[in-house]
């Protein structure tokens, strides 16, 4: 299968990837749009839509032999190129499922069985960050919460000073979590987190959690791969979850999940769609869920094509982002006379930059008003996140990001500064 479509039409050579071949494979972002918001759906080449589109149609062709001879073999193909990325020792430990939501189903689910089953106590304890994603937490509500477990979350003020910072209020709520006599069960651990972005010193806390003795660590890491740097062996964690299609150019939506073998819990892992391939091992149960499109999953190879035409593949990239996201940030601040949220060193592709207070950004509501202005008379995409008592806008950067995307939502900003004594319009959507 030729997996860089690009070629057709680019002629590509040996050199790394240029302005205009970058142009060619986002070509089909809408036009005038400054798309800061890159952590939100990601993004996904030409090339690699490409490629999925032969993976769908050797299906549509000749599905009995596509299933027979092709989707095993493929699917392996992708998990090991995972398994190198991420630094897991077997390919057996990598699993390929929808997306994080569905990882964190996961490992929700065997934490639910343990109170069913009576191997855990009502009242045993599952830790999570206050700043874990939305999905995450109505999880914990569906699994933990209904089977009798009791949920503590480390409070974390924004904006973050300093990674001690972190692991101070951890070990709070580590305490707060034995204080009963009470086990605790599970520390579900972000390593990117969403809204606000933050990275979490992910190693200092699963080995935290290890002398503290908290049973298992499952890192939510939906950001990581692409956007921060992953190795699994170090971090020491039972589960480490991302997702393929935010940071890494899949198409959606194809996420890995990692399960350490040593640690003996991966029997215990299902998949919460039950098909022929029950019993056999997560890996290979999510290799089946039923008659669906795969090709998300298949891609990854091209995807691989894709990074490796940039200088020092996915890491070049990912350190790249990291570098110009913190210049764009701080031109932002000057600009704007305000402050970031994290310390450059606790960013990753993504950075905190306070909007001016001059706005007014009072609630939430405000907040959500403001990035419909910015999106429908701006043509600015980009998240807006209140913290109570500031406002912040989340700014991404990705490879098909220029400095000209900064500019347009620091121009924009300052425009509605300039006219803040007028009341903001609703929005006619």
């Amino acid at each position: 299968m030729a997996s860089n479509g690009a070629s057709k039409k680019m002629k590509l050579g040996t050199e790394f990837m240029s302005e205009e071949e970058i142009e060619w494979e986002f070509g089909h972002h809408e036009a005038g749009v400054a798309r800061l918001n890159n952590g939100a759906f990601g993004c996904c080449p030409g090339s690699v839509m490409e490629a999925q589109r032969e993976w769908q149609m050797k299906n549509m062709r000749q599905p009995d032999k596509f299933y027979v001879e092709e989707l095993k073999k493929g699917l392996v193909r992708s998990r090991s190129i995972i398994k190198e990325l991420v630094n897991a020792e077997d390919v057996e430990e990598i699993t390929l499922v929808d997306n994080v939501s569905t990882a964190t189903a996961i490992v929700l689910q065997q934490v639910g069985w343990g109170f069913h089953e009576g191997r855990f106590k009502k009242g045993d304890v599952v830790v999570m960050l206050h700043y874990a994603y939305g999905a995450v937490k109505k999880s914990m509500e569906a699994y933990v919460g209904r089977a009798g477990g009791r949920v503590v979350e480390v409070r974390l003020e924004f904006p973050v000073r300093s990674e001690e910072d972190v692991i101070g209020e951890f070990r709070k709520a580590l305490e707060r979590g034995k204080s009963g006599g009470n086990r605790i069960r599970l520390a579900v651990i972000d390593h990117v987190t969403s809204m606000p972005s933050v990275v979490i010193p992910v190693k200092e806390l699963v080995k935290m959690c290890r002398d503290e003795g908290v049973e298992q660590v499952f890192v939510d890491a939906a950001h990581a791969i692409g956007c921060t740097r992953v190795d699994v062996q170090e971090i020491g964690a039972d589960f480490y979850t991302s997702n393929l299609h935010k940071w890494f150019f899949c198409p959606p939506s194809v996420a890995f999940l990692y399960a350490r073998a040593s640690s003996g819990m991966s029997r215990d892992l299902h998949h919460p769609v039950v098909s022929h391939q029950y019993g056999k091992g997560l890996a290979v149960e999510s290799s089946w869920v039923g008659n669906r499109d795969y090709s998300a999953q298949l891609v990854i190879p091209a995807v691989m094509d894709f990074v490796n035409r940039f200088d020092g593949g996915i890491e070049g990239i990912r350190k790249r982002n990291h570098e110009i996201v913190v210049q764009m940030g701080e031109m932002l601040v000057q600009a704007w006379g305000t402050h970031l949220g994290t310390p450059p060193h606790m960013t990753s592709s993504m950075l905190m930059v306070a909007l001016p207070s001059s706005l007014h950004i009072t609630t939430d509501s405000d907040a959500l008003k403001l990035r419909t202005r910015l999106r429908d008379h701006y043509g600015v995409e980009v998240p807006i996140f209140f913290t109570g008592l500031t406002a912040y806008a989340r700014i991404s950067r990705q490879v098909y990001n220029t400095v000209h995307d900064y500019y347009k939502l620091r121009d924009a900003i300052n425009q509605l500064v300039q006219h803040s004594h007028h009341p903001m319009p609703c929005s006619s959507s």
